[in-house]
């Protein structure tokens, strides 16, 4: 529908944090959404990682009327309380706890495992949960490491189970008509495409002192193949992002779902050549790990792809604070959360030629439903029909874009421009090939099929 360019600007650049609490509806609301079906109509679901998106996956499973939810695991217990008792509100009885996935795992009656864990545990609790029979739905990034993702695309391969990843962009219909757009050829030869995230909401993470493991938390749970450590409150529960041994900083965290959708417009899989340029330039002297300014470029034949993240800062590309834009020689699409538009070259003269529309924006309308709840449903329609093919974001999908994010992950570690072989599947440059690998530690071992 037509949207006024100003406010379409104003409303994407709200500096609003996708994050978990932001998909999160009142409790009480759930309990007058949901109807009451037969013992015999319900699928039943296991949560493992009850924080943040983890929780914001299973209220919108909940939706569903035939969704039961039958267990949670998580390592606070704390956590685990506050669940409960969130899920009372909605008129939804205790589940079953457990702190030890693995258990969790064991329980026959569960159908479907949701993963909402911190990166460096899910490899090994999706394939166990294949390996228990279950279908799973599972945050991104997929991993935490190339060689992990290959792993999962592997245990994927010889499975008959439902995988869908927690890229839910890809269930919400103004992401795929601009994307039929850029496919149309309309925008004319596109040479480059951005993707970016500027986080104004990210502050710095203070530096602590490490400390007692709070009651009620199973540390070495949570640490689990990762680097053993003290306990340190910046390195548990949200902050995990921004330390190597857990995750990939925004690249992974805002870069797989950015950067997935660059590479589904340009039809693009690994580049040549990968070269990253940043560092800790917002706040050289806070706690955080990982880069929080930074610019990859990503080499293909004909085109590049530009990824940028920065912190502390709102005022991103075209006026947004995430997107992505693909700038060809008939115009720009530019792409976000909140709608898409195109914007023509000066030389075009005239509204309509060349089959560029006149459009100052286009805003979605997912009839109420969010992109999340679109995502989830979508997945459930699979399980029912044991039909993967209807998946909108199965684990080729994560695994393409966690493995470029973590190739711009790898060339900023070690500050060259690196070249792919796509044979191997390896970089040229062996100091390179030392970050695509796991470095599992504490008696864990890697998956193997």
């Amino acid at each position: 529908m037509p949207y006024n360019r100003r406010k379409f600007i104003q409303k994407s650049t709200a500096g609003l944090a996708i994050t978990g609490a932001s998909f999160l509806l009142p409790m009480e609301l759930l309990a007058i959404m949901r109807k009451k079906v037969g013992p015999n109509d319900t699928i039943n679901v296991g949560l493992i990682g009850c924080n943040g998106m983890g929780f914001s996956d299973l209220s919108s499973f909940l939706k569903m009327s035939d969704i039961n939810v039958i267990a949670l695991c998580d390592v606070d217990e704390s956590v685990l309380r506050k669940r409960t008792a969130d899920l009372d509100k909605a008129g939804i009885k205790k589940p079953k706890w457990y702190k030890d996935y693995r258990k969790l795992l064991e329980n026959k009656d569960i159908d479907i495992a949701i993963i909402g864990t911190p990166d460096h545990w899910h490899c090994l609790q999706f394939t166990d949960a294949l390996q228990a029979g279950k279908d799973v739905y599972c945050e991104k990034p997929i991993a935490n490491s190339v060689q992990e993702a290959n792993i999962m695309l592997d245990y994927v391969g010889a499975s008959d189970r439902m995988v869908q990843i927690g890229q839910w962009q890809r269930s919400q219909p103004h992401f795929v008509d601009a994307i039929n757009f850029v496919h149309s050829g309309k925008l004319g030869e596109i040479r480059l495409a951005k993707a970016w995230a500027y986080q104004g909401w990210m502050k710095p993470v203070p530096i602590v002192s490490d400390g007692p493991v709070p009651d009620g938390v199973d540390y070495d749970m949570w640490l689990g193949p990762a680097q053993k450590r003290a306990f340190n409150p910046n390195r548990f529960h949200f902050n995990f992002r921004w330390f190597w041994d857990y995750a990939g900083g925004l690249m992974t965290d805002w870069g797989v779902h950015l950067i997935d959708y660059a590479l589904y417009g340009m039809k693009a899989g690994t580049p040549k050549s990968v070269m990253a340029l940043g560092g800790k330039f917002a706040y050289p002297d806070d706690a955080s790990e990982t880069p929080d300014t930074l610019q990859t470029v990503f080499e293909y034949d004909g085109f590049s792809i530009l990824w940028e993240h920065a912190t502390g800062i709102d005022g991103g590309n075209y006026g947004r604070n995430h997107g992505i834009a693909f700038i060809g020689n008939n115009g720009t699409l530019v792409l976000d959360r909140q709608g898409w538009e195109v914007i023509p070259e000066k030389e075009f003269q005239g509204w309509g030629k060349e089959g560029i529309p006149k459009m100052e924006g286009m805003a979605f309308d997912n009839g109420g439903q969010s992109g999340l709840d679109l995502h989830t449903k979508n997945f459930m329609d699979a399980v029912k029909s044991r039909d993967n093919s209807q998946l909108t974001a199965p684990i080729k999908v994560g695994y393409d874009a966690a493995l470029v994010s973590h190739m711009g992950n790898v060339a900023f570690k070690t500050g060259n421009r690196i070249y792919w072989d796509n044979t191997s599947g390896q970089f040229k440059n062996e100091e390179a090939n030392i970050h695509l690998k796991a470095n599992y530690q504490n008696g864990w071992q890697l998956p193997i099929l």
